[in-house]
């Protein structure tokens, strides 16, 4: 059964569906226009200052802006996953399944708006209910994955720290953290597509939102209740994860204690910069809950607030590039294996650009040391024998040459 069966025939609402009380408008075209689309964003006042009949439309420059923003976002949290993977592949710890989860659903954020643009001014009216349930239903999903992901890190966190497992039960962690992950997707969806399975107001004008007019007023308020309850769960859990890293900082290492902080005040400030940018548009929506509908003026712009929620999914991989150290190893490893695939970079301009300064300041240490071992050996000469020759120490290789051997090879 497909899930478009679920919404409502129009047998179920023939005043919907049948009805000849069509908004007029001078650019108003019956051809190729759902009317059931139209009346709701009539009723709503969403139908205001709007061209619906043009489906040749032309490509503003904040069109093109905001295009470029999401293909950013898809891109940055590409190459992030692809990172994370490697990562996991040679250190096998959880909290990198848990960064790759929520980097699938930023990306996941990004493609969903960059859908949502492409179908969205006047191709909005020239798509079915269920296409139009399924366009909003994306974005939803993702905003679940991303707090659903959320949620697992600090309840995992929270168990790391206040009950340590040994070393054998590693793999039962990894084994319970796929299947926590699988259980986070299923539970984005299900919220995410309520709607489509049903949970509309297609059949009910007064129900409806302003923001989503074909979303229901009772599905949206649904929503944010479980969002803030589970962000409530989240700040309780790093709080009590605060207070416990500060009563045992004097009892184990301190090298130990100061990854488990740094890795903690990075998850925090990926909570905090999701509260940020997702603040304004919960608030707007439980504006949109109490408020009539062509009541509140405010429900009209909505553009900032939804630019500013999805700007967290390019946010996020920033955040784990600058609080990890690793991270921006694997980042910039990648970068530069690709850049060398594509041709955009030479071999050579690597190695220049990473031993010329280098380079000068070994020879310059190096022609200083031998001139103080010379002007020691003529002030005073050796008491002892000479010691045998050292071998020259082998310098480490940086990220950008095991990349350029790995190419090469």
């Amino acid at each position: 059964m497909s899930l478009f069966t679920f919404l409502p025939s129009s047998s179920s609402c023939p005043h919907l569906y049948h009805s000849n009380t069509t908004p007029s408008n001078d650019n108003t075209t019956t051809s190729d226009i759902n009317h059931v689309i139209l009346r709701h964003y009539n009723h709503t006042g969403r139908l205001q200052n709007r061209t619906i009949s043009n489906p040749q439309s032309h490509i503003s420059v904040p069109m093109v802006f905001f295009l470029c923003f999401s293909i950013f976002i898809i891109l940055e949290n590409l190459l992030v996953l692809v990172a994370v993977i490697s990562r996991i592949c040679h250190s096998r710890r959880w909290v990198y399944v848990c960064i790759a989860n929520i980097t699938l659903s930023d990306l996941l954020t990004g493609a969903a708006y960059l859908v949502n643009i492409c179908m969205s001014g006047s191709q909005t009216f020239r798509l079915s209910p269920a296409l139009w349930l399924f366009r909003e239903g994306m974005l939803f999903v993702a905003l679940a994955a991303s707090i659903f992901s959320l949620l697992l890190i600090a309840v995992e966190r929270y168990t790391t720290m206040m009950k340590p497992l040994p070393q054998k039960s590693a793999s039962k962690t990894y084994c319970r953290i796929y299947g926590l992950v699988a259980l986070c997707w299923v539970l984005a969806l299900v919220i995410g597509f309520l709607p489509l399975l049903g949970w509309n107001c297609v059949c009910s004008l007064d129900a409806c939102s302003t923001l989503l007019p074909l979303y229901s007023k009772t599905y949206i308020f649904f929503s944010l209740i479980i969002f803030f309850l589970i962000l409530l769960a989240i700040g309780v859990l790093y709080g009590a994860i605060y207070c416990h890293v500060q009563k045992s900082a004097r009892l184990g290492p301190q090298r130990s204690r100061k990854h488990s902080l740094g890795l903690l005040k990075t998850v925090m400030t990926i909570v905090g910069v999701f509260l940020l940018c997702w603040g304004p548009l919960f608030l707007l929506l439980l504006v949109d809950f109490f408020c009539a509908s062509r009541q509140c003026a405010m429900l009209f712009n909505a553009d900032f607030c939804i630019s500013l929620a999805v700007l967290n999914s390019g946010l996020n991989p920033i955040i784990y590039a600058l609080g990890s150290t690793d991270m921006r190893k694997d980042i910039a490893r990648l970068l530069c294996c690709c850049c060398l695939k594509v041709g955009i970079c030479r071999p050579d301009t690597f190695t220049s650009k990473e031993t010329s300064s280098t380079s000068e300041s070994r020879r310059d240490s190096l022609r200083n040391s031998f001139n103080k071992i010379r002007n020691l050996s003529v002030v005073s000469p050796p008491s002892t024998p000479n010691k045998p020759r050292r071998t020259p120490k082998k310098y480490r290789l940086s990220s950008t040459t095991s990349c350029l051997s790995v190419s090469s090879g």
